[in-house]
């Protein structure tokens, strides 16, 4: 155990004694129980020890071979299915929120996982590609060793003791690293360099949490009597997780400081329920909520569970999208400025210029990373001393370094909703028969179904291919964005109301729509779309308790790349419950980021990797934080 940085290194081949392992976890404030559930636990079952480390989403199991470490792999316990499967690992201790590090040396992740030719950053050396694990003799004794390659075939071989200086090479574009040199001064004035560029953005950052900060929150009241009766409304059973991010969130909003919170659970995991019941509090305090999300059709999903959550007490909610008619959004928004609406939804139409309110205190962001930069630099204004909750499925990294560099707090729900089964995904070739089948085994069982081609030059032909083979036992609607907003509408409610078997529609289903009968999606030419968008079409069906299932259309497997086919396999292979962080952060290592960090601090990522990237960036937002503090002192 590294006794500087409290962490305990694990990896495949490592002769370690069982029970040492555990005396390690013990001091690491970890908890021995008969059945792992939660962050902190541990149990042995004869020469397998299972853990559950800090911020990790499923336990992992170590086996041993005597006394030799022979697989390391996460588990999900309730599919009784094995993940992923790790070459080494570094745990960090239970509770570490009480120790504040600021060495560059600490990983920020608990689990590294790093396969033989992964590009890896060493914080010493640089950039060098990983070749495996190397039993190596020095000093009359043998012991296993990193292997890392750098330019002009340089390698170097790191110990047990000096794995935590390692870590693996992600910068979310294309663009192949640049590997170091050794023995030059090259890697340190690269680092030199990021060190500069950083400098500025953590300023701006801090700048940004200084005037929230200044100008304060409202201070919201506690839960009154009418907030319990309105959250004994929800009708399905909360998980731990839920509670647990519902405390954080009313905390943070009784509070004086300006609350800014993010709630990462997968699809389908009750983040929306947590917003509903914040936004309800704030209206009790007299003050206004605006919802912002990223498509029409999920400001109408989300506009019409509100009414009908607030149906019994006086709440005032209104939609602001291309479902309004121009008369309609002038006069929301007069009602608005009057303070005559306490809940507005709404796309980005929300962030136009003309919207004023009369008492803002609660803005909600649904999945944030789907609006553009110049939404975000609105964002940013609007923000300015209300409380913000940000809701996401897929977190980017972006955000997610925000939560650990202390920017914004952060709720996890990782545990699916009671009875929950993972949605079996299969990978088929476009067959009208097949088609046919898939779709009335469906219908016969009750559900219904999505269809998604998200070409609207050529949906009509994929409608007409369907009412050809379905006749009209099955009944089929059709949506996509150019369509008028009266018949888009009519189309949504007919689905809703189970008036139409088949929803053929673009991508616009994306995000957030909740149909509990629909139990089946196909995707039309799977191999288009990324790994986040197709995790989040997934999750439109498996909501009830029954079996749901997806099903990826190629054109043929010849006929695709094969950086597609890698995405289908990836796709199938993160099917279990829970799979939307691993999802997010692979799809964003296969295709790139765009602008996460903005076209500068993007570069300086590729220069030395994200992780390092963020161990800097935290280094100097603490820097700053310091230093301001002795020139107000």
């Amino acid at each position: 155990m590294n006794t500087q940085f409290a962490t305990l290194k694990i990896y495949v081949q490592k002769q370690i004694a069982l029970e040492s392992v555990i005396e390690e976890l013990t001091r690491m404030r970890y908890h021995r129980v008969d059945e792992t559930a939660e962050e902190g636990d541990f149990s042995v079952r004869g020469d397998t020890l299972e853990v559950y480390p800090v911020n990790f989403s499923f336990p992992l199991r170590i086996e041993w071979e005597f006394d030799t470490i022979s697989k390391i792999y996460s588990f999900d316990k309730q599919a009784r299915k094995k993940i992923l499967e790790y070459d080494f690992l570094i745990l960090i201790p239970f509770q570490r929120k009480s120790r504040k590090y600021t060495n560059e040396d600490l990983p920020l992740e608990a689990v590294l996982r790093i396969q033989k030719g992964d590009y890896v950053v060493h914080t010493k050396y640089g950039i060098g590609r990983f070749r495996g694990i190397k039993k190596l003799k020095v000093r009359e004794s043998e012991a296993y060793y990193f292997e890392i390659e750098y330019r002009n075939k340089d390698k170097i071989y790191v110990s047990k003791e000096d794995a935590h200086l390692i870590q693996k090479y992600v910068s979310f574009t294309l663009k192949t690293p640049k590997l170091s040199r050794l023995d030059t001064r090259e890697w340190i004035r690269t680092k030199e360099r990021v060190t500069q560029g950083i400098k500025y953005y953590a300023m701006s950052m801090l700048r940004l949490e200084a005037s929230r900060k200044l100008i304060g929150g409202h201070p919201f009241s506690p839960d009154t009597e009418w907030q319990r009766k309105f959250e004994a409304g929800f009708r399905y059973e909360e998980t731990e997780d839920q509670k647990k991010a519902m405390r954080e969130t009313k905390e943070d909003m009784e509070s004086t400081k300006c609350m800014d919170r993010i709630i990462c659970g997968d699809v389908g995991y009750g983040k929306t329920e947590i917003a509903i019941r914040a936004a309800f509090k704030a209206v009790m305090d007299n003050m206004q909520v605006a919802i912002l999300v990223p498509t029409t059709i999920l400001a109408y999903q989300h506009y019409t569970t509100l009414r009908n959550r607030a149906r019994d007490f006086p709440v005032r909610t209104e939609m602001l999208s291309r479902f309004r008619t121009p008369a309609q959004q002038r006069k929301i928004i007069r009602q608005l400025k009057d303070g005559k609406i306490d809940i507005i939804v709404g796309t980005h139409r929300l962030l136009s210029g003309e919207i004023d309110f009369r008492s803002l205190g609660l803005l909600v962001i649904d999945e944030e990373q789907r609006f553009g930069v110049e939404h975000k630099e609105k964002l940013k204004k609007m923000k300015a001393g209300i409380d913000v909750l940000s809701l996401s499925a897929t977190p980017i990294p972006r955000t997610l370094y925000m939560s650990m560099i202390g920017m914004k707090g952060i709720s996890l729900i990782r545990t699916p909703p009671p009875n929950r089964l993972a949605i079996k995904t299969k990978i088929i070739e476009f067959s009208a028969p097949r088609l046919k089948q898939i779709i009335a085994n469906e219908v016969k069982r009750g559900g219904q179904v999505f269809f998604i081609h998200n070409r609207i030059h050529s949906i009509r032909k994929i409608e007409k291919i369907l009412r050809r083979e379905l006749k009209e036992k099955i009944r089929v609607g059709v949506v996509h964005g150019r369509l008028p907003t009266h018949t888009m509408e009519e189309v949504m409610l007919s689905f809703i109301e189970k008036d139409i078997d088949v929803l053929l529609s673009t991508a616009i289903v994306e995000s957030g729509i909740d149909i509990p009968s629909a139990n089946t999606i196909l995707i039309n030419d799977a191999h288009l779309f990324g790994l986040a968008d197709i995790h989040q079409l997934r999750g439109r069906v498996g909501r009830m308790h029954r079996q749901a299932f997806a099903y990826l259309i190629v054109p043929g497997r010849e006929n695709i790349s094969s950086e597609a086919r890698k995405r289908l396999k990836m796709i199938e292979e993160y099917s279990h419950l829970g799979a939307g962080f691993e999802v997010a952060m692979s799809d964003l290592e296969l295709r790139g980021a765009g602008n996460i960090l903005g076209k500068e601090q993007h570069g300086f990522v590729w220069m030395v990797g994200f992780d390092l990237y963020c161990r800097l960036l935290k280094k100097e937002i603490e820097y700053l934080k310091d230093a301001f503090k002795m020139e107000v002192g």
